[in-house]
């Protein structure tokens, strides 16, 4: 495993350099000050130096390093969604259980591999406790938005976001102690989708996928970001357990999911009034701007391997 993990970092140092060199000719070239685009452009590569640095650190240290540091972003992504939200004094109970509570719990689950109270303790215990407990205080004034937002901010930032170290859990014969790769590969697939989806978008995009929702989003930059990203997975099949066609199967669906990740997202924050659901990565937005296509993407994933490639 660590040939092929080798393997995916060096790749990944490549292309972060070659795309910080072209981001500072570019800068170099450009009449000062510069545009708002370049300034941005190398904000983003500058952020994902250090989200690849981070991830590589959580790589050394295996599935003590994957729960935690993925426990700290759902922490971070449930924090800017309740932010957003309405609330009031009597929800501060639930809110002290979703992040005292349920983030624990839940990567408890997932560090002791206990996959049947995993998949529903957050979908049935949590979905069921969390209106009773606001019920409980006697406070009704708009009842349903606040426990539907609460319970939103769960599934979305802890539940499925979970999905991504429950994926170490998996038993994929022939791949014994190799999990690791199944993660790397859903990432690299996933956020790969995103940033070609962006490139065929501002090349050839001329038709808006949906204009009301993410008036950036086209069906070129959507079609050629599938595309690509499928062939990326073919080409990462030799780090996972699929054939070159199913990763490139396994791949289509993950990034499409992914896209409708960041739809859902889009619509949300719309609803809310903001741009982005935070500013803790420059260049990026919030957590939840970075990793809302892989809030829709890890959960399918991890039941497309668990149902047809374990035992």
């Amino acid at each position: 495993m660590r040939h092929e993990i080798s393997i995916l970092i060096i790749g990944l140092l490549v292309v972060l350099t070659t795309a910080s060199i072209v981001a500072a000719i570019l800068s170099a070239r450009a009449p000062k000050p510069l545009s708002s685009t370049l300034v941005n452009l190398t904000q983003r590569i500058n952020a994902w130096w250090v989200m690849v640095a981070l991830m590589t650190v959580a790589f050394f240290f295996g599935r003590y390093g994957m729960t935690i540091l993925f426990a700290l972003i759902s922490f971070a992504a449930l924090r800017e969604f309740v932010t957003l939200t309405h609330t009031r004094r009597s929800d501060h109970w639930v809110l002290l259980g979703m992040f005292g509570i349920i983030i624990p719990f839940q990567y408890w689950l997932v560090w002791t591999a206990w996959y049947g109270l995993f998949v529903i303790f957050i979908p049935v215990y949590c979905f069921l406790l969390m209106p009773a407990i606001t019920a409980l205080h006697g406070d009704t004034e708009r009842f349903l938005e606040r426990i539907a937002a609460q319970q939103w901010a769960v599934m979305i930032s802890v539940y499925c976001v979970s999905h991504v170290p429950a994926l170490l859990t998996l038993e994929v014969p022939g791949f014994e102690g190799r999990n690791l790769l199944l993660i790397a590969f859903l990432i690299i697939v996933v956020q790969g989708s995103d940033v070609l989806q962006y490139i065929f978008g501002k090349l050839f995009g001329k038709h808006r996928f949906s204009p009301t929702v993410s008036p950036s989003k086209t069906w070129e930059g959507l079609i050629g970001g599938l595309v690509s990203a499928s062939l990326l997975g073919a080409l990462l099949s030799f780090v996972t357990p699929f054939s070159p066609l199913q990763a490139a199967g396994v791949a289509f669906i993950a990034c499409l999911m992914g896209f409708l990740g960041g739809l859902v997202a889009s619509a949300i924050k719309r609803d809310q009034g903001v741009k982005d659901w935070g500013h803790l990565i420059e260049g990026h937005g919030g957590m939840m701007d970075r990793t809302d296509s892989l809030v829709f993407a890890a959960p399918i994933f991890f039941h497309i391997v668990r149902y047809f490639w374990t035992v």
